[in-house]
């Protein structure tokens, strides 16, 4: 499967069954995988949306409320859910774009995306174990190898 490294944003190629064991990226020779959601521009955002892996994205921004007492829920998801999809954040104030693409018309809005389809999304700051759940719902299975 294509993963996209959190540091580089470099394609690397991985068989599913290594996911979990730690990978490290082919160029830069980091961790695939840092238990900590990856902040996305509208530029790096590309790469990572073309890989293989689900993107669990929330679109905040700095002035909100909710967000803030959302972020560190989702930061504590991040290991939870790693390597099963990869969590990132995009900044509605930088990422402008990408709010647009999306048609974010709330903040905190949550969505699931593979392969450039978006798969669920959810609005609003939702509680660790309401959040936790919404991802075993709407997030695919790992691939066979």
């Amino acid at each position: 499967m294509l993963l996209t490294c959190p540091h580089c944003h470099r394609k690397n190629r991985l068989p599913p069954a290594r996911l979990d064991q730690q990978p490290h990226c082919g160029a830069c020779k980091q961790l695939l995988f840092t238990g900590t959601p990856l902040e996305l521009d509208d530029q790096s955002f590309a790469s990572h949306a073309g890989a293989d892996l689900p993107l669990v994205i929330d679109f905040w921004a700095p002035w909100c409320g909710p967000c803030r007492q959302f972020a560190p829920v989702f930061q504590q998801a991040a290991p939870l859910v790693e390597p099963r999809a990869r969590l990132v954040k995009v900044n509605t104030e930088q990422a402008q774009g990408l709010a647009a693409r999306f048609a974010i018309r709330s903040i905190p809005t949550l969505l699931i995306v593979q392969g450039g389809r978006e798969l669920a999304r959810v609005s609003g700051a939702l509680p660790g174990g309401e959040l936790l759940r919404w991802l075993q719902q709407h997030l695919p299975p790992l691939p066979a190898e």
